[in-house]
């Protein structure tokens, strides 16, 4: 059976950004039809008042449904989830879907927030570190969220083909494009082979190789594949 094409969605959004990178798979599984509008975040054009006007904060990505706008990823993923509810990224189950949210939010609230291009630029900028210092902030972040992952899932009975079951939910959405950056940073993935093996195998699936920073219209040709 052909899966239906949904219309019709503005995105704002940046190839290399993290929260961007989940919307895109979540808009790719669940087979819905956008407009991508690319704010190159690297020339500053997220602080042009023609972008503010709608996002507020000056981030990406922001999804535009015919009119209502809204930002900040988690609150996109919630929204496209409940618009569209099949494929469905969280399990009808209420303890389930808080155990999957729990996992997101380990990353979306511990790990990313402290590692955004914003951060790292306020350390080289305003506080004079240099790129070690950055470095090694980085990758203590990443490692103090990717522990506890790692830990958590191990031998968990219901982490199989991805974090939660043999189907992708927002955990997968989430951890895919940080392990991205772990790479992109030089972050060391050995100890780690629960999260790799969910990453090996989720990047094998269309909807999340679609998605890949690489893969984007807005990539500059020296970095695609």
């Amino acid at each position: 059976m052909q899966k239906m094409v949904r219309f019709y969605m503005k995105f704002y959004a940046y190839y290399h950004s993290t929260a961007a990178y989940r919307i895109r798979i979540a808009l790719n599984y669940k087979n819905i039809n956008h407009e991508l509008v690319s704010i190159d975040l690297m020339a500053g054009k997220h602080h042009d008042e023609s972008y503010k006007k709608h996002n507020r904060q000056a981030r990406v990505p922001t999804l535009d449904d015919d009119g209502f706008e809204i930002g900040q990823s988690s609150a996109i993923l919630e929204y496209l989830e409940e618009k569209y509810p099949e494929p469905a990224l969280l399990p009808h189950d209420i303890k389930k879907r808080a155990w999957i949210r729990y996992l997101s939010q380990i990353i979306i609230s511990d790990i990313h927030p402290l590692n955004n291009s914003g951060v790292l630029n306020f350390l080289k900028n305003l506080l004079n570190q240099d790129q070690s210092k950055i470095q090694l902030w980085y990758h203590h972040w990443v490692k103090c969220g990717f522990d506890a992952l790692e830990a958590i899932l191990t031998d968990h009975p219901d982490c199989k083909s991805f974090c939660y079951g043999d189907t992708p939910t927002f955990a997968d959405i989430c951890l895919i494009p940080q392990v991205f950056n772990a790479y992109r940073f030089g972050f060391p993935m050995n100890n780690y082979p629960t999260l790799r093996r969910i990453n090996e195998h989720c990047l094998l699936l269309p909807y999340f190789e679609k998605a890949r920073p690489e893969n984007q219209t807005d990539c500059p040709l020296d970095e695609k594949k």
